[in-house]
């Protein structure tokens, strides 16, 4: 396949296109745990960035890509892994795969979660398997001298990913499940005051899940006086940039609403910076505001 050089905007990272062979099909809980043998893309790949997976083989209608955040990335090796949800026909071809099976991949793509270069609080939120990321975040952080918390929280216990990694990598983890069947009975959002507060205050919140859950710490966040950096979960059809089927209203350093793309200006965005008034019931709108938005009833 081709192998095409693409600068990200965030650390120049170089986006191959290549033939992936699946080396392993794990099923976790209501997930599946997927590892490719990818050359020339691993190391590239940095916590945040995504990879965008043809499915449905060479014959399929499925034209478009369906696009996960990388679980974790092994140059040494050459190897992906992705978490899924088998929940439409694409995932559930995916989950269908047996080792040895091919996949076209195109990765990294996206911007990544801005690590910091002095040792601050970090406290790590993921929501079912949008946690995947961040265990791979989490010793990132770690390296670099942080105090790291996970807050992991999903609807019910097989819904949850990565406890027991979290676990083995970070200073403290708190598990909540809408239903209580594991953890605090409750949300993400009901415990990360406090888990920013054990991470030493203000600091950074790191974000992966639901939209409306990415809304929540980012409110909690600014209370607590720590900056979130939110991933998030728009939907993405191409994964390049091309479509437009992800585009979101993000305010720019010049106080302006502009839609932009999630795919190549995210899927990483600070928090306070996403338009969430403009988003509803699963869709997002333009907001009246934004540049270019239309203008009805005058000039």
């Amino acid at each position: 396949m081709s192998d095409v050089a693409q600068d990200t905007g965030v650390g120049g990272a170089r986006v191959v296109q290549r033939t992936g062979r699946l080396l392993s099909n794990d099923v976790v809980g209501a997930y599946h745990h997927l590892t490719f043998e990818v050359p020339g893309l691993a190391e590239h790949a940095r916590p945040g960035h995504f990879v965008a997976l043809a499915v449905g083989g060479p014959t399929s209608a499925n034209l478009l890509r369906r696009c996960f955040s990388i679980h974790r990335a092994d140059p040494a090796t050459d190897t992906v892994d992705v978490v899924i949800s088998p929940v439409g026909a694409g995932t559930e071809w995916l989950a269908g795969l047996r080792a040895g099976d091919a996949v076209d991949v195109i990765g990294p793509l996206g911007r990544e979660f801005p690590v910091p270069e002095e040792p601050v609080g970090c406290v790590l939120v993921g929501g079912g398997y949008g946690s995947a990321p961040l265990a791979w975040l989490a010793r990132s952080l770690r390296a670099r001298g942080c105090h790291v918390e996970v807050v992991l929280g999903a609807a019910t216990a097989s819904k949850l990913f990565g406890v027991e990694e979290a676990r083995e990598v970070a200073d403290g983890v708190t598990v909540t499940t809408d239903d209580g069947s594991e953890g605090t009975h409750g949300w993400v959002s009901d415990v990360l005051a406090g888990a920013i507060r054990r991470a030493g205050g203000g600091g950074n919140v790191y974000g992966c899940g639901p939209m409306g859950m990415l809304r929540s710490i980012t409110d909690v966040a600014a209370a607590e006086g720590a900056t979130a950096h939110v991933a998030v979960e728009e939907s993405m059809a191409c994964g390049v940039g091309v479509c437009m089927t992800c585009v979101m209203p993000v305010v720019g350093d010049d106080g302006l609403t502009r839609m932009v793309r999630s795919c190549v200006e995210g899927p990483v965005f600070r928090g306070d910076r996403v338009r969430w008034d403009a988003f509803s019931n699963g869709l997002c709108r333009v907001p009246d505001d934004a540049v270019g938005a239309p203008r009805t009833g005058g000039h």
